[in-house]
């Protein structure tokens, strides 16, 4: 079976629906990230393309100690509004799937790829992106829909080339049976 792009479709063969997931978009993920305004236009527009064609949208959001749950910097950024019908998904790892209920929730919704797009490039979307293909979803990250903060001071390399050695790194993956790999927000396709 072959989904929107082609690919066999992930090892969920009745699960034939497309979602975009939403990670971690809030206020203190993204405050100072390269391209934030940028990239929260792109997910923003990928939102309304996905209810359009009405694709499940699917919402995460993060909290931790130095995020807790319920503060301005834990909210989701004001650009980007979720409908009262969306999952919402609260998670405390890097992995959405992690100790939530988001398998469950793309099961009912008949969902077997993701278009994954958010924050942080190098920690969230990766995790988020690993645990998908070997949970045994298809999926597909945004390359111009994500970033992530400067932790250069940590010794990690400029943000720009986190986000471009990401894009790298997942247009690579795969799976027996799964596609995993990049897509530009033009070009995403939920039917």
């Amino acid at each position: 079976m072959c989904g929107p792009y082609g690919q066999v479709m992930s090892l969920f063969p009745d699960r034939p629906r497309t979602a975009l997931l939403v990670v971690d978009v809030q206020n203190d993920v993204v405050a100072g990230a390269p391209r934030r305004d940028e990239v929260v236009a792109v997910i923003g527009e990928l939102v309304e393309r996905a209810r359009e064609q009405q694709a499940p949208v699917v919402w995460v959001q993060h909290s931790d100690e130095g995020l807790p749950a319920g503060s301005p910097g834990w909210a989701y950024v004001p650009e980007l509004v979720r409908r009262d019908d969306e999952p919402l998904i609260a998670k405390t790892y890097g992995d959405s799937f992690e100790d939530t209920g988001l398998e469950a929730v793309l099961a009912d919704l008949g969902v077997g790829t993701l278009v994954v797009a958010g924050a942080q490039s190098d920690m969230c979307i990766r995790s988020t992106l690993h645990g998908a293909l070997v949970r045994g979803y298809d999926a597909l990250l945004v390359s111009d829909g994500h970033t992530t903060e400067d932790l250069t001071a940590y010794g990690a390399p400029a943000p720009e080339a986190v986000v471009a050695h990401t894009n790298l790194y997942w247009s690579g993956q795969r799976a027996p049976g799964r596609r995993a790999g990049t897509v530009a927000a033009a070009e995403v396709a939920f039917g």
